[in-house]
């Protein structure tokens, strides 16, 4: 249930369903402010890393042997001296600052978020509307091959890995199945077309203008 007016709406959406292309024209639709990559760029900026960096980080796992390692250094035994845990950005530390910027942006209102635990984040919080966009696979393989010309014979496969190392994520920070339909207060299939997809939020977060009234005869 949304408890007063909205003013935020989180998108998550599958690897190749045009979710992202969707909440960038829901954002400029409303007018309020999209947060997709920022939110990867505002990480690297609070971190001090080069962006680049933290766009290898961006809604994946660090590898298992990472974890592993990590291990080591968080012992001052194994530690190095001079490194800081301030400086160091790995997933972990990506999805806290990523969901600290979720909530400040959630406090100003106002604005579209894309993904990347969005709707964990804000789960339950007034004000916010989730949305979940989909495609059927069809569609998605597609998009592939027009993207990925040079790769669109392991289409399927790279779509499905994409997806799970989403779900891995939300899995391990925010203790959540990434596609749970209890997430979400809509579910969005792209078939539809982008303008129906953008009145269908919209009227079912109640940000639809109005109707005029009909003239009394």
């Amino acid at each position: 249930m949304v408890h007063g007016p909205v003013t935020v709406i989180t998108v998550e959406r599958e690897y190749g369903s045009h979710g992202g292309e969707f909440a960038h024209d829901l954002a400029a639709r409303l007018g309020w402010r999209l947060l997709d990559s920022e939110l990867v760029t505002g990480a690297a900026r609070v971190a001090g890393v080069d962006p680049r960096h933290a766009a290898k980080l961006d809604e994946r796992l660090d590898p298992w042997y990472y974890r592993y390692g990590k291990i080591f250094w968080q012992d001052p035994v194994y530690a190095p001296a001079t490194t800081a845990e301030e400086k160091m950005l790995d997933s972990g530390r990506m999805i806290e600052l990523i969901r600290q910027q979720i909530l400040d942006a959630a406090k100003h209102g106002h604005c579209v978020l894309v993904g990347r635990g969005s709707a964990c984040a804000l789960a339950g919080r007034p004000g916010c509307f989730h949305v979940f966009v989909y495609a059927t696979a069809s569609a998605k393989k597609e998009w592939f091959a027009r993207a990925f010309p040079d790769r669109a014979e392991q289409a399927e496969q790279d779509l499905a890995a994409f997806d799970r190392r989403r779900a891995a994520v939300i899995r391990k920070f925010y203790q959540q199945e990434w596609c749970t339909r209890g997430l979400y207060h809509m579910l969005l299939n792209s078939a539809i077309g982008t303008e129906a997809m953008i009145s269908a939020a919209m009227c079912a977060a109640g940000l639809c203008a109005p109707a005029p009234e009909s003239v009394a005869r």
